[in-house]
This record gives structure tokens, C-alpha cells and sequence, in this order.
């Protein structure tokens, strides 16, 4: 029986890295929340470990980024390759990327960085609780019932206890691959399911001679015997390998791996792809899980919304996962936060089904298509999405629903070394002064609505000042100066135009010239949904 009721404005089911984000993003927008988990803590193993350039704006924008990259700092040397080799002290095959910020260094303020959940995941609990969310672990939300005014949750802890009523405006789902919640929807997941029965092996060993000088931050081994990844730690003295596949000795390749997990299986995985047949190696921990490449039908049902795993699961060719899930709480919470407070219609929140679900469909095949032509082109070449560069997945992506001014014509995505600000894309980054300090343009973004005015645009930011609605504006060579003097070309807003962009740093309509106020007031009022 249900021992009482709590209110709650935005109840997370899964407290893992999208769900803490989830928490921290609402809690940063004034949205109370809490938080179920059903472990006991934050994350033991390493996992989910490249963090993106958006993921790091993301961060960026609640005042996170800098305890992001120390953590970051204390588990691995920053900034290595990406690379395949035959075995570690072995034969080098090929360098994707010399550095992980190779080429993308002028596009965003923040760096790609790796950090594991170990590290993230503290980061963001105490970050949560600061701005307001409770954070319950090992506990279940065994049952949801919805109706025209909220949803009901029974929460139940995992070590006994009576249960809890909860009750809730709006449930954000992140509860992992297998998600409960997606299950109890009936929501269906399409793509092209499991594929690997994969292992990751945690293991002790001093593999510093082995490494070498290299900065080395993914490691892909193809052997004669086995297809796989290493990490390794700061020291150089422990690591993990994932092992997607083997070969037999008369050549035959086998995907089953998770059937012999034993200690002698997995310390010869290791000493194969270390390259080192004598190696002493002790096995701490071994992980049996599934590679799969799915996405679900849908996002939304009436007040329950899928983010993470939950909404879609990817292979980690392109480390890809846990960054589309921040990425859906940062869209989520922006959306939710103005709904709860009456500044946008509740049919804002559709829009979440209509953006996010095809960034996460591209996103899979995109994940899908390096699984296959990196580790396992036996799953067939045939249908694959071509592949796209990292930079375009991770910021390149662009929205499209009824609260964004836009032409279906316009492509999907978009090169963001030559961005365009067309409504639906993220808002480039440019290096601005402001107030005698040199932020970026992403910096103005975050807490509401922005428009940004070019230099002759002085009638637009008074439109902005009577429009009824918190709206900030800045106008060029006024409010901020434009150190690359790039500022109209790249917003595309020449001299007396504006761009209107929303919370999450995506522009939502565009007047290239003069316009009024009205179409302002009009374009506001669709990017809310009203």
C-alpha cells in the first residue's frame, strides 16, 4: 500500500548520466525535480567516457564546464589519438584522428574531453541537489497512471520499506536500454537490433613500455584472434578491453563472446591485444552486454517524455550514446521548465518527438555504419548510411517541427565549419567582446529567449524590449563587438536583420532585413508553440 502522496513538477525515472543531466539542466531553469535510480549510487564502472563539443556547451551553460574537463584531467591525458593497431606493441594500422580536437578547435568555445562516468556522474549529483532536485537510489517507479492533469508514480525501494505516491506533471523516462517505462508504453524500438554479444574487461596491468610516448585515447585492435578497443588509464596501469569478436585459427569469426567469460579467456584476450604473451594481468571486473542500433517509434506519450538509452541505443563507434542522451535532456528541460511555468503551450512538448527522434535515428545509423566498416563488415555493407563526419553529427544536426521557421528543402544537417544559422541549426559560435570581456556567442544563450540585431538593427532590439515576453537582445557593434567580424555572415543577418535563438542555443527564425514587431511578437509566439 502507498504510504503517501508527494508533488512533484517533473518526476526522472533513471539516475544514471542522463538522468542526473535531466535534473541539473531543469534545476537550472528553477524546475524542481526527483530523481529514482535503482542502483545504489553513481556509476562504478567506466563507462560513456568522449565527451562532445555540444555536450560540453551543455555543461558549459549551467557552469559546469571547468570541474568537467578537471575530472576529465585526473583520468586520462587529454587530447590523444584515435587509433587501430594490430596490438598495442604491434604493428599501427591506421590514425583516425592524431588528436580528438583535430580540426574542430574553431568551432565551439569547449574541447572534446574523456571522462567516464566515474568521474561525470558526482559532478552532476551535487550539482543537481544544489539547484533543487532529490535524488533517490535503489528505488523503482513500479507503476505510472496519467491523466489530464499529471501522472502517478508508485515508487518502491529496492531493500523493502513501504511504498511511495507520487504524483508529477511530467515524467522524463531515462532508464536505460531495457527501459521499464518504454516497455510499459508499449513503445517499439526499430533499427536493426543486437548484433554482438560483446565483453568489456577491467584489468590491472602495467602497459606503460607499451604505449610509449603516444597520447593514445582510443585504441581499435585487429587481430589475427580478436576484434576490440582499449582505454587506459592516467598511469598507464590499468584499462579495459571490449572484445566484439574473434577469429579462430582456421578463420572462422564469432560474435558470442559473452559465453566464456572465464579468468583464462579474458587475461588471454588481453595479452593477445596488448601484443604481450607474458605479460602479468590481473582481471578485476568482466561486463557481458549486448551492441545493438535501435531507436523508438516515439518520444512522447500524453505526459512522458524518453531521453537516453531509453529513446535510443548505438554501438560506441563514434562515442556517440551518452552524449545524444545529454543532448535530449537539454532540450527537454528548456521546454519543460516554460510549459510548467505558462510561458509556452503544452503542445511545445511534441516538438521534443519531432526534433529529437530524427537526431537520434541519424545518430544510430551513423554509430551503425562505423560498428560495421571499423569491427565487423560481415553484418553486410549493403544500405549503410554513408558515413558523416564527427563534427556534423555531434553539431551539425538541425531541427525541424512547427515551432521553428523554416524551408523543408534545407538539408538534415549541415557542415558547421560553414554554418549558416538558418532556423532549426544550432547558432554558430563566434568570439565576441561584451562588456570588455571576450566570451562567445553562446554565452548570451542559455537562460531564455535571444535576439541578436546586426549593427543597423536598432529597431528590431526595440521590438524586442515591447514584445510582452522575457527576450533578451543584443545588437552588434552596440551590446557586443565582433572580434572575427564574421558576425552577419555567419548569422546571416547582414546589417539590419536578426536572428531569434531559444534557450538550447538553436535558432528558431530569421528576418535577413527590416521587418516589425508583429512578425517578431508572431515568430515568439511559434517558437512557444502559443
Amino acid at each position: 500500500m502507498a504510504a503517501r502522496a508527494d508533488d512533484v513538477p517533473v518526476l526522472i525515472v533513471g539516475g544514471s548520466l542522463v538522468g542526473l543531466s535531466t535534473a541539473v539542466f531543469l534545476g537550472a531553469r528553477g524546475v524542481p525535480s526527483l530523481v529514482v535510480e535503482r542502483h545504489r549510487g553513481t556509476a562504478i564502472h567506466p563507462r560513456a567516457a568522449l565527451v562532445s563539443q555540444r555536450t560540453m556547451e551543455t555543461f558549459r551553460a549551467v557552469g559546469l564546464e571547468e570541474q568537467v574537463e578537471d575530472a576529465a584531467a585526473r583520468e586520462f591525458v587529454q587530447n590523444g589519438a584515435i587509433v587501430s593497431v594490430e596490438s598495442l606493441g604491434g604493428k599501427e594500422l591506421d590514425w583516425y584522428f592524431r588528436t580528438i580536437n583535430e580540426g574542430v578547435e574553431e568551432l565551439s568555445p569547449c574541447h572534446r574531453v574523456f571522462v567516464t562516468q566515474i568521474g561525470l556522474e558526482p559532478i552532476l549529483l551535487e550539482r543537481a541537489a544544489e539547484l533543487g532536485a532529490t535524488v533517490q537510489y535503489a528505488s523503482e517507479a513500479v507503476s505510472l497512471e496519467q491523466d489530464d492533469g499529471g501522472v502517478t508514480a508508485t515508487i518502491r525501494p529496492r531493500d523493502g520499506g513501504p511504498e511511495r505516491t507520487v504524483r508529477a506533471a511530467y515524467v522524463v523516462a531515462a532508464d536505460g536500454a531495457h527501459s521499464p517505462t518504454r516497455e510499459l508504453l508499449g513503445i517499439s524500438m526499430q533499427g536493426h537490433g543486437t548484433f554482438s554479444d560483446s565483453i568489456t574487461i577491467y584489468f590491472r596491468a602495467d602497459v606503460r613500455e607499451l604505449i610509449g610516448d603516444r597520447n593514445l585515447s582510443v585504441i581499435y585492435v585487429f587481430n589475427p584472434r580478436l576484434v576490440g578497443f582499449f582505454r587506459f588509464s592516467i598511469d598507464g596501469q590499468a584499462g579495459f578491453l571490449v572484445v566484439n569478436a574473434t577469429i579462430d585459427e582456421h578463420g572462422n569469426r564469432s560474435t558470442a563472446i559473452g559465453e566464456d567469460m572465464s579468468e583464462e579467456t579474458c587475461i588471454g584476450y588481453v595479452r593477445t591485444a596488448l601484443g604481450a604473451p607474458d605479460l602479468p594481468v590481473a582481471i578485476e571486473n568482466v561486463q557481458r552486454w549486448s551492441a545493438s542500433a535501435d531507436y523508438a517509434e516515439r518520444l512522447v506519450d500524453g505526459r512522458i517524455l524518453l531521453a537516453g538509452d531509453a529513446a535510443h541505443v548505438m554501438p560506441p563507434t563514434g562515442g556517440f550514446g551518452g552524449n545524444t542522451g545529454v543532448q535530449d535532456a537539454y532540450d527537454l528541460a528548456w521546454k519543460l521548465a516554460h510549459v510548467l511555468d505558462g510561458r509556452a503551450s503544452p503542445g511545445l512538448l511534441e516538438t521534443y518527438d519531432v526534433e529529437r527522434r530524427p537526431v537520434g535515428s541519424f545518430t544510430v545509423e551513423q554509430a551503425y555504419t562505423r560498428y560495421v566498416l571499423r569491427l565487423d563488415p560481415g553484418l553486410g555493407k549493403e544500405n549503410l548510411m554513408p558515413i558523416v563526419d564527427e563534427a556534423t553529427v555531434e553539431l551539425g544536426y538541425r531541427y525541424r517541427s512547427p515551432a521553428i521557421q523554416g524551408d523543408g528543402d534545407d538539408p538534415p544537417w549541415e557542415d558547421p565549419r560553414e554554418p549558416t544559422a538558418r532556423p532549426g541549426t544550432r547558432a554558430p559560435h563566434l568570439p565576441i567582446e561584451r562588456e570588455s570581456r571576450g566570451i562567445s556567442t553562446l554565452d548570451l544563450f542559455g537562460d531564455g529567449f535571444v535576439l541578436l540585431a546586426g549593427s543597423d538593427g536598432a529597431s528590431w532590439c526595440e521590438a524586442a524590449r515591447t514584445a510582452h515576453a522575457p527576450l533578451a537582445a543584443f545588437r552588434f557593434g552596440s551590446d557586443f563587438a565582433d572580434a572575427s567580424g564574421r558576425f552577419p555572415a555567419a548569422y546571416g543577418v547582414g546589417e539590419s536583420g536578426a536572428v531569434l535563438v531559444r534557450p538550447d542555443g538553436f535558432v528558431a527564425w530569421r528576418a535577413p532585413g527590416d521587418g516589425n514587431g508583429e512578425e517578431l511578437v508572431q515568430a515568439l509566439d511559434r517558437a512557444l508553440g502559443r
